[in-house]
């Protein structure tokens, strides 16, 4: 039975989800294992955090299971890697006091005694809901608008297509496109997403990949071509849109959703016509590489927030006992939102 946490205290029960055997493609329920470990009291240079809500990310499938990722794979027996927001219980460090409530990687677990190094920020937008630092106030919100501003370079006009148009990146990317003055197709899938892609995220057009001509929906939606592409997917669905583009077109490569995985590396379309053609540019882009740009981000989607002008969507799950499935689910495009595990 699913259950929310206790609070947590030194000395006491620390449940965990971690890595039970190796993985091959998408991480299922039954590659993560619950135990219980004790809380620690932190040493110099670390903080005791008890965690709030645990974020789950689509990323997390490369964490897992590919072998040429931008980070160390998870090894057998350890706590899922995972983003987290909790309060500070007690503190080693004096940039930290008790009661601070903080992000950083804290793993799938109740409480988390890590060092300093670990924390992402503090939290300092209290008058809006904590767990929109796992969001819009989070790497989602930090990938979507630095990802289209810098690698994207959206200018006023021009016509913006983002996949997975209703996730929790995608969703914001539409709706900081149109702040920005752009034109804006959303590519999901399913009635009720594109729906929440018209009536709450504010996209111009949308398009359900499943249910049509993607091609042939892009060339209508798009008559004067594409100038900016959102990627979330790869795949299909970003060879679709590539027949589409306009010439110097920005493709901002965020994520490859659509592939289980990369060994061996899927075969597909070449690329390289493409971009020739069109003089377009195709950037991988990762938002750890802007940790500098971060606080003005910040500032930015937080004002944007409290006028209004954006909106989000939540899936919340509750109890730590949701974790093992909670990447599989994701995958299955359960999620209308984004998916966080509420702790407490």
């Amino acid at each position: 039975m699913t259950r929310l946490s206790a609070p947590a205290e030194i000395g006491g029960p620390n449940r965990r989800t971690v890595l039970a055997k190796p993985v091959e493609g998408i991480a299922q329920a039954e590659h993560f294992a619950l135990d219980t470990a004790t809380v620690a009291a932190p040493a110099a240079g670390e903080i005791l955090v008890e965690n709030h809500y645990l974020s789950v990310e689509p990323a997390m499938r490369g964490w897992l299971a590919d072998k040429s990722n931008y980070s160390a794979p998870i090894g057998i027996g350890e706590v899922m890697r995972a983003i987290a927001v909790g309060k500070v219980l007690a503190s080693g460090d004096p940039a930290y006091a008790e009661g601070d409530i903080v992000t950083g990687w804290f793993g799938w677990q109740e409480a988390a005694t890590v060092g300093v190094d670990k924390v992402i920020r503090k939290v300092t937008e209290t008058d809006l809901p904590v767990s929109l630092s796992l969001g819009l106030l989070g790497l989602n919100g930090l990938a979507a608008y630095l990802g289209l501003t810098i690698a994207g370079e959206p200018k006023p006009g021009d016509t913006v297509v983002v996949s997975t148009a209703a996730g929790s990146v995608g969703s914001a990317v539409g709706q900081i496109a149109k702040i920005l003055g752009c034109r804006t197709v959303g590519i999901t899938r399913g009635g009720a997403k594109m729906a929440l892609c018209r009536e709450t995220f504010g996209y111009d057009a949308v398009l359900d990949y499943a249910a049509e001509d993607l091609e042939a929906g892009l060339a209508a939606a798009c008559p004067d071509g594409i100038n900016v592409y959102f990627d979330n997917t790869a795949g299909p669905i970003s060879d679709a849109v590539r027949q589409q583009i306009a010439v110097g077109a920005r493709i901002v490569v965020c994520g490859t959703a659509s592939i289980s995985s990369w060994d061996p590396v899927p075969q597909g379309p070449r690329v390289e016509r493409d971009l020739l053609t069109k003089r377009a540019r195709m950037q991988g882009f990762l938002a750890f590489d802007h940790a500098d740009k971060s606080a003005e981000a910040f500032a930015t989607l937080a004002g944007w927030i409290r006028e209004g002008r954006l909106a989000w969507r939540e899936d919340v799950l509750e109890g730590i006992e949701s974790c093992p499935d909670a990447i599989a689910g994701l995958y299955r495009g359960e999620n209308m939102g984004k998916r966080l595990i509420r702790l407490r």
